[in-house]
């Protein structure tokens, strides 16, 4: 239970845009509570690869990194267009690299250049490297007790029963038996491993997304911010056309607090709502599976949509990614993203439910599943990875680990379709036979040839980063030819929404007039995405999210309202 009924901010939800915008707010003075509905701080955050994409970031500077702010606008401008509603895309530009210093100076939150780390579209402007910062690894035990309220990462992201990989570890471990430098990486890791199971539940070496809730979370602590668990938002107060606080259902029962400053909604987007996503998703949206946080209930729309505030709706809605099902011994399934790990790889393609190949395989996340849910019959329906055994003994196949050589097992769960012919195989995943031999005959010549001039796999820098730089001429093709052949079905699943609430350049919630709803705020997923549907680059929901938070932060303790301002006259709760 809060230790008070009285706060100048309250923020609800502790994504990164909430710790963030907390953050912010307490190193400008202001007494602030964080309310999180979970048991968990990090909510979806703590599932990505912690990325933010901050164009002009210092970083990346100080490794001489040839990149501007001035290119960043010149490529948002050509894959969004040039309309900024409200200047937002500006306000974005303007303070992503000081939202990220200011982190830096008064908090444990550390982000690393990542090198190179390609834009995902093919356009003026485009950058390979200097965007992207990633969070640097942090140790789980200097949290001590908190340690345990880290939402972990996805099942799959973790090996060894709970240790964490990131990109460089994935590397290494394939590689372990290739390099001694790859043997000694993972030997250290594997006894840091080891030490930790005797005391935790799972590996305290925190990477990606979970290394930035974590370094989120101690800095929290140090500034002596509270975090109120198992505490859902059920209303916003409002006095006067003005929000002046929060009502809570936590494990006591109800909790009514006010907030002097005004309210920061920061609960994760539309969430797993299925009203919303029938109504912003594409068409039949709520049948497909969701990769945010399960508390993430989209109440933080709700609420302020009840007291007039406008939504921003946005082509497609949701920000996308490939999922494959993999089974659970509840007789259930969970869900594995495929985010760089196969879909470039040479030796493989997706074909739709008529087996013919769609899309570039090797694209982003975001416009391999987004051109996936335009595949008839339409969103909900599966796709299929389709590739030779050989591919995935080489590089692995969604959680199919490289060097697998028998795939029974995945066979009899029931994850994986495997025939040693290809009419065998296209029986089984209930398409023609003959179109899958002359797609695959089809793809087989252009990989010969080094290029896709179908679909041009290959083509783009992102294509190659994430292929085989040791596979010539094209890293992202090879033949696929010699039996026995797999398939492994894929749907598309929403990892965030693009469609929010639409808000001013200090994140304040705006209604049908477009006028500041008082002392209401929005962050993270709660607030339209400055991308407006379309996908740029890594780190474009994160990087928004710390930077608005930032900016909201500010504008509240910059604002605060007068005794008179706050009455206490004619209040009404809204839900």
């Amino acid at each position: 239970m809060a230790s008070k009924s009285a706060y100048d901010l309250i923020v609800v939800g502790a994504g990164a845009g909430g710790m963030a915008t907390a953050l912010c707010a307490a190193h400008r003075g202001l007494d602030v509570l964080l309310c999180e509905a979970s048991d968990f701080a990090g909510g979806t955050t703590a599932f990505s690869a912690g990325t933010l994409w901050v164009p002009g970031n210092r970083a990346s500077q100080a490794l001489g990194t040839a990149d501007s702010v001035a290119r960043a606008r010149t490529y948002l401008d050509a894959v969004i267009g040039a309309h900024d509603p409200r200047g937002l895309r500006a306000a974005f530009l303007e303070s992503a690299a000081d939202a990220v210093d200011f982190l830096a100076r008064h908090t444990q939150v550390r982000f690393a250049a990542a090198g190179l780390h390609p834009d995902y579209l093919i356009s003026e402007g485009a950058a390979t490297e200097g965007r992207a910062v990633a969070a640097v690894p942090y140790d789980g035990r200097l949290l001590g007790d908190d340690f345990r309220r880290v939402r972990p990462p996805l099942p799959d992201f973790m090996v060894l029963g709970g240790m964490m990989v990131g990109k460089a570890d994935v590397q290494a471990l394939i590689g372990r038996y290739r390099h001694w430098r790859h043997f000694l990486h993972v030997a250290k890791l594997v006894t840091r491993h080891a030490v930790d199971r005797l005391t935790h539940s799972r590996g305290t070496r925190l990477v990606m997304g979970n290394a930035l809730v974590a370094r989120f979370l101690a800095s929290l602590q140090e500034a002596g911010v509270p975090v109120l668990y198992r505490s859902r938002m059920q209303a916003l107060r409002q006095v006067e056309g003005r929000v002046v606080g929060v009502e809570l259902l936590t494990d006591e029962g109800p909790l009514s607090l006010t907030a002097r400053c005004g309210v920061v909604l920061a609960c994760g987007g539309l969430g797993r709502d299925e009203a919303w996503r029938r109504q912003f998703g594409p068409s039949e949206a709520g049948v497909s599976p969701s990769l945010v946080a399960p508390a993430n209930l989209g109440e933080g729309v709700r609420s302020a949509a009840s007291l007039g505030a406008h939504i921003d709706a946005h082509e497609g809605g949701y920000f996308w990614q490939p999922v494959s099902r993999v089974p659970t011994a509840d007789g259930g399934h969970r869900l594995f993203p495929h985010l760089y790990l196969d879909r470039a790889k040479p030796g493989l393609i997706a074909v739709n439910r008529a087996g013919d190949r769609f899309t570039n395989e090797a694209d982003s996340y975001h416009h391999f599943a987004e051109a996936l849910w335009r595949q008839p019959p339409g969103p909900g329906a599966p796709a299929h990875l389709v590739c030779d055994a050989r591919f995935v003994q080489r590089y692995g196949l969604g959680v199919i680990p490289p060097g697998t050589r028998r795939l029974r097992r995945y066979r009899e769960q029931g994850y994986l379709l495997s025939a040693e012919t290809l009419d065998g195989l296209a029986a089984q995943m209930g398409i023609p036979a003959a179109t899958l031999r002359a797609t695959v005959e089809r793809f087989n010549a252009l990989a010969r040839n080094g290029t896709d001039t179908d679909w041009g796999k290959g083509r783009s820098v992102l294509n190659r980063f994430n292929g085989d730089a040791a596979h010539g001429p094209n890293p992202c093709l090879a033949p696929i030819q010699d039996g026995p052949f797999c398939a492994l079905a894929i749907w598309q699943a929403d990892a965030a929404s693009s469609t929010g609430l639409s808000c001013d350049a200090h994140g304040r919630v705006l209604n049908a007039e477009e006028q500041p709803i008082a002392g209401l705020y929005a962050v993270g997923n709660d607030m339209a995405s400055v991308m407006r549907g379309t996908y740029p680059g890594p780190g474009i929901t994160l990087g928004p999210a710390i930077t608005f938070g930032y900016r909201a932060a500010t504008h509240a303790a910059a604002s605060r309202p007068t005794a008179t301002e706050t009455g206490a006259d004619t209040e009404r709760t809204h839900s």
